[in-house]
This record gives C-alpha cells, structure tokens and sequence, in this order.
C-alpha cells in the first residue's frame, strides 16, 4: 500500500508543482486570455499569484517531509489543504457554470483526502 500512496503522492505533486509554477510564470493577463485559465479574471492578481504559491507548498508539502523524515505531519497536513483549494475551485467552477472542471477538482480532492488519512495514519 505505501507504494500506492507514494505513487499518489507523486502525481498529486506534480500537478500541483506544474499548476502553480504556471501561475507564477506567466502574467496575469496572460493567465486571463488562456481560455482555460478563464476564472483568474474573477480575482485579483495578487489572489491569483497567491493560489500558486499555495499549490507550490502543497506539491513540496507531499513528499518532502514523509521522504526526509523531518516533520512528517506536513505531508497530511499539505494533502488537507489541497481539499481546502480543490473546494475553492469546484465552488468557482461552478459560479461560473464551468460544470466539466468540478469532476476533475473533485477527484484531486479525493486523491489528496486519500493521502491525508492514509499517512495520518502512519504517524
């Protein structure tokens, strides 16, 4: 099992890392005139840069500290608040009547609530 939920891990890290690098890299407006990134235009920049800090945390906060060891309870911690954001955004998603992205948020919720009880579970 923790072969699974290493693996889960992983890819929840990388989506996390590659999403918030994104928003990070590219301008705000940028972001705006991507058609998939649509919903930035509801929110601040500074709100915007601040997600993808967030999502940037989150993807260390997976595997860094269950992999070193030092102060584990940060990697469930990170899963949790990987909920927190994916709630944010089906909410938003559904504001705005975007109903094919709340399966895709809805299932990276559930992938990190299965990391979140499977390794506070371990501790």
């Amino acid at each position: 099992m923790n072969v699974f939920v290493w693996i889960v891990q992983g890819l929840l890290a990388a989506v996390y890392l590659a999403g918030g690098s994104m928003k990070l890299a590219k301008s705000y407006d940028a972001l705006k005139a991507d058609p998939n990134m649509a919903w930035t235009g509801d929110f601040p920049a500074p709100v915007v840069k601040g997600i993808g800090t967030l999502e940037i945390l989150a993807a260390i906060g997976l595997v860094v500290p269950w992999l070193t060891g030092i102060a584990p309870v940060l990697t469930p911690i990170a899963a949790v608040g990987i909920i927190v954001l994916m709630i944010g955004a089906s909410a938003t998603h559904l504001r705005r009547g975007e109903t094919k992205m709340v399966p895709v948020t809805l299932v990276l919720a559930l992938l990190a609530a299965f990391v979140a009880w499977q390794r506070f579970g371990e501790l």
